[in-house]
């Protein structure tokens, strides 16, 4: 005896995430300070470090580690929106959570659907009672796997009927 689940989900373009990430400098508020620290006759003079805040989130990014104000602007820049790629793919993952719903796990008494395909040809749809011996048929998606479908949406109908009348009565 074999189970298998099988997960069905979207494919979702990710032409988003893909692309480089730009950010306007309306939503950009970057500041400099002295770097501070050992690093010569430079380091108490020049203001070589950067922070940068990105207004929309609040993410705050500070660098000092290089000698020069342009690559710690450059660096803080591609640290910050490395950042908001991580939380552009948090996201993301919650829609798919949201579409995919709960997993089920494929065990005895979990199914809702039993594909026999050898010695003998049967698939039975556990919910409705439904069952077929045109397995073939049924998994090539011809007029098998309509009725299957008609089935379930008759067998969900009468559950939301029963309801109502149950909801009815209180």
């Amino acid at each position: 005896t074999t189970f298998a689940g099988v997960d069905v989900a979207p494919i979702l373009d990710d032409n988003e995430l893909i692309q480089d990430i730009t950010i306007p400098d309306a939503d950009i508020e970057i500041t400099t300070m002295r770097a501070g620290g050992k690093g010569g006759q430079n380091v108490n003079k020049v203001e070589t470090a950067v922070r940068m805040r990105h207004i929309p989130t609040g993410i705050n990014i500070r660098c000092a580690q290089w000698r020069t104000q342009g690559m710690n602007r450059e660096y803080a820049l591609k640290r910050l929106k490395a950042q908001l790629l991580a939380i552009a793919q948090e996201q993301r993952l919650d829609d798919l959570q949201k579409i995919r719903g709960d997993a089920v796990e494929a065990a005895w008494g979990a199914q809702i659907r039993n594909y026999v395909l050898h010695p003998y040809k049967m698939i039975k749809d556990q919910r409705t009672n439904w069952e077929t011996s045109d397995a073939q048929g049924f998994l090539d998606g011809n007029k098998a796997l309509e009725d299957c479908i008609s089935a379930l949406l008759r067998f969900r109908a009468k559950e939301e009927q029963e309801a109502a009348m149950e909801e009815a009565k209180l």
